[in-house]
């Protein structure tokens, strides 16, 4: 090689160690969120396996396999409510399975509350209430555990101890709902409250930052009131969320990082619909029509429902080549269905609706259901009533556990129904009424709290067999919002004000 080839070749090499340096720099920084999204290249360079050449790749938004799985692979937790987009997955063991510890109670002294005006009223709220399941996930060599509550705060807590990670992030008014956690890695979490609007906060500040927030007034029209109870799902840099101002909205994220390596969001509303229609408002007979739960995605449909009892199938299948989303599925259960849509692997869905009008409708199909989105016409598979008193039927949302679909109502009954016929292989009841939590199911252990304050622990692992017992530990105070169970302990509040880990060790 001549010399002024080598020179040549010793210029391109400092070159690219100059920029290769800067782009490593920048790279740092952004992956100091321990689980940042991967690029393509970087997994292959880890050693990440290609997908098989005998099994397609999904190609969807939502993918069956998935059911009852983590959300994705990207941040390990229990990320949104009900863990992944069919709302089938509860969290991972190992679980309690004998008396647990009280590990540590967050205040310490004193209880989380604040004023809150709700129909023209104005109360105190204290702790956690429906849904206010909190998520759980591991970064940087620790265990987080976050959660919005009726203080108006959200809560950052070490799963260890309980103490604070970050400072809390103050909204102007309660929080009822299951805050998101970015499946994807980046440091952002998704949370709603009843001061008017969802947002989005960043993790990568130091303090919790907003970065965006979408108002109940930014679409028109608007029926009911304000609040956001859904836990949002994001799924390829798309938002999907319903909100009490009775509509569903689509936003595309646009996220990023800047040249600092700090985490940005660019949103933009790119659709929504309002959740009720005309023929809804005529036989429900009033505007109570409010979505409430948190939506479902199974292949390329989003399910929810509102408390006017619709529960409405969209196809989004064209959403990325700018096609609008258009309707497929329409069922009314004739009365209000606040439980949010359970989706098994070959696309039925599990439906829980309230018994509080007592119209012929909810007495007719009743208020535990499944339902087969592919014959529109009849979808009904089977139903359950619950209609013993006003009110009635199901508050909480099911929990799928191998060929049973588990039940809980308001007047603390739990009922384990065969999947496949509807037939209920076996009943027990828990005291204090107001059963409201979810069902959760985790190494074939069934959690149920009451609230009378109790949370009970029941072996389920032969699903034709009435549950054992295991143990019930006193708490104290309601326990209506829905636990989460991770790695040997469980994560939950009650509306005594305090909220509470209960722990193996």
């Amino acid at each position: 090689m001549s010399r002024t080839g080598l020179f040549r070749l010793l210029l391109a090499g400092a070159l690219a160690l100059i920029v290769g340096g800067l782009a490593t720099t920048a790279y740092a920084l952004r992956r100091s969120w321990s689980g940042l999204a991967s690029s393509p290249a970087a997994e292959v360079a880890s050693g990440a396996a290609a997908p098989s050449s005998a099994t397609p790749a999904f190609v969807g938004w939502s993918d069956p396999a998935l059911v009852g799985k983590p959300w994705g692979t990207k941040v390990t937790g229990l990320l949104t409510f009900r863990g992944n987009p069919t709302r089938t997955y509860y969290g991972q063991g190992p679980v309690p399975r004998t008396m647990p510890n009280h590990k540590w109670q967050f205040p310490k002294s004193g209880g989380m509350c604040a004023m809150s005006e709700d129909k023209g009223k104005t109360t105190q709220w204290c702790g956690n209430g429906w849904t206010g399941q909190p998520a759980v996930f591991e970064r940087d060599g620790r265990t987080w555990v976050v959660f919005g509550a009726y203080d108006r705060n959200i809560h950052f807590l070490d799963a260890a101890t309980g103490e604070r990670i970050m400072p809390d992030f103050k909204t102007g008014d309660i929080i009822k709902g299951t805050v998101t956690v970015d499946p994807d890695g980046y440091p952002l979490l998704y949370s709603g409250s009843r001061d008017n609007h969802y947002r989005v906060i960043a993790l990568d500040r130091g303090v919790p930052t907003e970065l965006w927030r979408l108002s109940a007034d930014a679409v028109q029209p608007t029926m009911w009131n304000d609040d956001w109870d859904g836990s949002g799902l994001i799924i390829d840099d798309y938002l999907f969320e319903g909100g009490e101002n009775s509509q569903f909205h689509i936003v595309k994220l646009n996220r990023g990082y800047d040249t600092n390596g700090k985490v940005t969001v660019n949103p933009k509303l790119v659709f929504n619909t309002p959740g009720w229609d005309a023929q809804l408002l005529k036989d429900f007979g009033d505007t109570n029509v409010s979505i409430e739960n948190s939506v479902a995605i199974y292949k390329n449909t989003v399910y929810f429902a509102n408390s006017g009892g619709l529960v409405q199938g969209w196809d989004i299948s064209g959403l990325k080549e700018g096609k609008t989303p258009t309707r497929t599925f329409r069922f009314w259960t004739g009365d209000d269905t606040d439980a949010s849509i359970v989706i098994d692997q070959d696309g039925f869905l599990y439906v829980g609706s309230e018994y509080e009008r007592g119209n012929a409708r909810s007495r007719e199909v009743g208020q535990m259901l499944k339902l087969d989105p592919s014959k529109p016409d009849n979808p009904v598979v089977w139903s359950v009533k619950d209609q013993g008193s006003k009110p009635a039927g199901v508050w909480g949302t099911p929990a799928l556990h191998k060929d049973i679909a588990i039940f809980d109502t308001t007047g603390g009954d739990v009922l384990g129904i065969d999947r496949m016929t509807g037939a209920v292989r076996w009943k027990f009841r828990v005291p204090g009424n107001e059963t409201w939590q979810s069902p959760v199911v985790v190494d074939d252990t069934l959690f149920i709290g009451d609230c009378s304050g109790v949370m009970h622990a029941y072996d389920v692992a032969d699903t034709s067999a009435q549950p054992k017992l295991l143990w019930e530990m006193k708490i104290g105070g309601c326990i209506e919002a829905t636990p989460a169970v991770w790695k040997g302990a469980m994560y939950f509040g009650t509306r005594a004000g305090a909220f509470h880990a209960l722990s193996t060790s």
